[in-house]
C-alpha cells in the first residue's frame, strides 16, 4: 500500500460512509491497469455500485502527482469484494479495461511465483479476459494478464493460481490445447533467474563448434581431417561462396561435449599455413551480439575508473581559447595528458566547454580548487570533475527525491500528533479506517501552491506568495556577455564599478532596483540568496519545461549560486540544464513505472 515517503503517496479527497457493521470484516481489492486520467471519484461511481464503499485510493507519483496506473478499493465486507471481483474484472473504466485481484500486503507471497504459470504462442485476439475465463476452469486465480506491447498482445501471458495443484491441472488440460486454431504452451513459471542459469549450463555442454581464419588453401577434406582426430562428428562444413571458394570459416559439430571441448584447446591458435585460426563455441547471432555489448561495457568502465578524478569539465571558455590556450591556463597546477576544446561540426567554432585531463587527482582536485570561477579572456569559467551523462542525471533524481521527503517530513511535523490526515478517498458517510482499526494511521502532504515543487521558492505573482515588508523584489536579470563581468562567490563587482554586467536589450533595469549580479546577491543576507534565483530563474525554465518549470527550477537550485548567476547569463547553458533536468525527471518517472510493473 501506499504510505507517507513513498513515490505512490497521494493527496487525499475526503469522503465519508456509513460506519462498518460490527462482526463484519473489511476487503482490499486491487484495481491495475488504470487509465492516467481515471480518479477516485470515476473508481467510487464504478464500485459502489456492487456494495457500500469504506475508501479507494489511486496511487500517485509524489512529485509529478501522475497516477502510477493502479490504485485500491476497501469494501466493508468480504461478500462485497467478491461480487466486485467476479462482475467488474476487466470492466472498461474510460476505454481501458481494469485488472482486479485481492490485495495482498505480503509481497513474499506474490514473488515466491508458487502457483503461477506460463502461456505462450497466444493468438492475438486473446485479451485478459478471455485469457482468464479459459483458466478459470482449473481453480481461483489471483491474477492474470496478457503482455502487452501498446495495444497489442505479445502473444504470451501469465496466470498466477492459489496453490500449486491448480496450476499443475491447468498445464495438465491446457498444454498442447488449440486456443484460437493455435497450439499454446503451458508450463510453470520460471524466473529470470533460474532461465539465465540453465541457459548458462547449457551454453557449457557445448557440442558445436565454430572455427575461422582458415587460410584459403584449405578445403572441405582437409577440413574435415583437421577435426576429425578429435573424434567422431555429425557435421563438418568449411563455408564456400557461389564460385566454390572458401570464405575462412566454417562450423564443426560433434557427438559429445568433451570431443568439441578438447579440439576448441588445442586447436584454437593453431598456426595453419601462416595464419592463425580461431576456434570457441558456435554462438548464435543475439548471443555474439550479447558479448560484444558486454565487453564494450566492460572497456568503458574500465576507461572510466581510469580516468576517474583526474578528467575535468570546464564550460564558459570565451571563442578564443584553443587547445594549447587551455592547456597553458592549468599547467601549473600538474602534468596534463591531454586538453581538449569542444568544436562546432559545421562552423569549427569553440562550443564554449571542454576537458583537461591530469596524470593523478591530487592535480586534478587542486586544479579545480583554484581555477573553477577565474577569469579567463573576460568570462568566469566553470571548473568541476567529469562526469557521464547518466550519472548527473540520475544526482538530478535523487536530490529531487530528497527534496520530496524533506518536503513531507517538515509537513508532517507541523501536524498535531505527527500525523495529517490519511490519503483516502472517503465516500459519503465513512469512517475514517484508523478509527475502526482497519489500517493503520498514514501520513499525507500538505497542499502546497500547484506552481511550488518541494524544496522551490515561491514565485512573484502566483498565489500565495507571501509578500513580506523588506522582501527583495525580482531583479531584472543580465543576460549580457560584458567583458570582465564576475559572478562568483569570491568576486564581487560593484554597480557601476568596472568590470560590472552591462544591461543587455530587453532588461533595462527599473529604477529603485538593482540589477541581477555577484554584487546584488552578495549584499542579500544567505537564506534570501535562493530564493532570489528562484525568482529570476522561474519565468526562463517555464520557457522551456512549462507545466514542469516548478520542479526544474528547485532541481536547479541545488547548484551554486556561481553558476546560477552563469545560467541567468547564458540561455545556452540554461537550455542545457533544462533539458537534463527534465530527462533526469523522466528517467525517474520510468524507473518509478518498471518499479511497479516488477512488484
Amino acid at each position: 500500500m501506499c504510505r507517507p515517503g513513498d513515490a505512490a503517496f497521494v493527496q487525499p479527497v475526503a469522503y465519508s460512509a456509513a460506519p462498518v457493521m460490527p462482526g463484519t470484516a473489511p476487503a482490499s481489492l486491487y484495481v491495475g491497469d488504470l487509465d492516467p486520467a481515471v480518479t477516485e471519484a470515476m473508481l467510487f461511481e464504478v464500485f459502489n455500485m456492487v456494495g457500500p464503499v469504506a475508501s479507494i485510493r489511486v496511487c500517485r507519483d509524489a512529485v509529478t502527482r501522475r497516477s502510477l496506473g493502479y490504485g485500491y478499493v476497501n469494501y466493508m465486507n468480504v461478500a462485497d469484494a467478491e461480487r466486485a471481483l467476479e462482475s467488474l474484472n476487466y470492466t472498461p473504466i474510460r476505454g481501458t479495461p481494469v485488472r482486479i485481484m485481492w490485495s495482498n500486503r505480503d509481497p513474499t507471497i506474490r514473488r515466491s511465483g508458487t502457483g503461477n504459470i506460463f502461456i505462450k504462442n497466444l493468438h492475438t485476439s486473446i485479451d485478459h479476459k478471455a485469457l482468464h475465463d479459459t483458466f478459470s476452469a482449473f481453480g481461483n486465480i489471483l491474477s492474470c494478464k496478457i503482455a502487452m506491447d501498446g495495444d497489442r498482445s505479445r502473444g504470451y501471458g501469465f496466470v498466477h493460481y492459489e496453490t500449486m495443484e491448480m496450476a499443475e491441472n491447468a498445464i495438465k488440460h491446457v498444454n498442447g490445447m488449440l486456443l484460437n486454431d493455435q497450439q499454446v504452451y503451458v508450463g510453470l513459471h520460471v524466473s529470470k533467474k533460474e532461465r539465465m542459469s540453465k541457459i548458462e549450463e547449457q551454453r557449457a555442454k557445448f557440442t558445436n563448434i565454430y572455427v575461422k581464419n582458415i587460410d584459403g588453401s584449405v578445403d572441405q577434406q582437409a577440413f574435415e581431417d583437421m577435426f576429425a582426430a578429435f573424434g567422431p562428428y555429425t557435421s563438418c562444413v568449411l563455408m564456400v561462396d557461389e564460385e566454390g571458394k572458401s570464405k575462412e570459416f566454417g562450423f564443426v559439430n560433434y557427438e559429445h561435449h568433451e570431443d568439441a571441448r578438447r579440439a576448441v584447446e588445442e586447436m584454437h591458435e593453431t598456426d595453419i599455413n601462416g595464419k592463425q585460426l580461431y576456434v570457441g563455441r558456435a554462438q548464435k547471432k543475439a548471443e555474439r551480439e550479447e558479448e560484444l555489448r558486454r565487453q564494450y561495457e566492460k572497456i568503458r568502465e574500465e576507461k572510466l575508473s581510469k580516468y576517474q578524478g583526474v578528467n575535468l569539465y570546464i564550460k564558459n571558455l570565451d571563442e578564443s581559447i584553443d587547445d594549447e590556450k587551455l592547456r597553458q591556463e592549468f599547467s601549473v597546477f600538474g602534468v596534463i595528458t591531454s586538453a581538449k576544446v569542444m568544436l562546432d561540426d559545421k562552423t569549427n567554432v569553440s562550443k564554449g566547454f571542454g576537458f583537461v585531463c591530469f596524470s593523478n587527482p591530487d592535480e586534478a582536485t587542486k586544479a579545480v580548487t583554484e581555477m573553477n570561477g577565474r577569469m579567463i579572456a573576460g568570462k568566469p569559467i566553470y571548473v568541476a570533475l567529469a562526469q557521464r551523462k547518466e550519472v548527473r542525471r540520475a544526482q538530478l533524481a535523487a536530490q529531487m527525491q530528497q527534496r520530496a521527503f524533506r518536503a513531507q517530513q517538515q509537513q508532517q511535523a507541523m501536524m498535531p500528533g505527527g500525523y495529517p490526515a490519511a490519503p483516502i478517498f472517503y465516500p459519503p458517510g465513512a469512517v475514517p479506517p484508523q478509527a475502526r482499526g482497519f489500517y493503520p494511521p498514514q501520513a499525507q502532504m500538505m497542499g502546497r501552491p500547484r506552481w511550488a515543487a518541494p524544496g522551490q521558492p515561491p514565485i512573484p505573482g502566483q498565489p500565495g506568495f507571501p509578500q513580506q515588508p523588506g522582501m527583495p523584489q525580482q531583479y531584472p536579470v543580465a543576460r549580457g556577455r560584458g567583458a570582465g563581468y564576475k559572478y562568483t562567490p569570491n568576486a564581487r563587482n560593484a554597480p557601476g564599478q568596472a568590470g560590472a554586467a552591462p544591461i543587455p536589450n530587453g532588461a533595462a533595469a527599473v529604477p529603485g532596483r538593482p540589477v541581477l549580479n555577484a554584487a546584488t546577491l552578495a549584499s542579500l543576507p544567505v537564506e534570501q540568496q535562493k530564493r532570489t534565483l528562484g525568482e529570476a530563474l522561474f519565468p526562463l525554465v517555464q520557457t522551456h519545461a512549462g507545466q514542469a518549470a516548478g520542479k526544474v527550477t528547485g532541481m536547479l537550485l541545488e547548484m551554486d549560486n556561481g553558476e546560477l548567476l552563469h545560467l541567468l547569463e547564458s540561455p545556452e547553458a540554461l537550455s542545457g540544464k533544462v533539458a537534463e533536468a527534465i530527462a533526469a525527471l523522466e528517467e525517474h518517472l520510468r524507473a518509478q513505472q518498471e518499479a511497479q510493473q516488477e512488484a
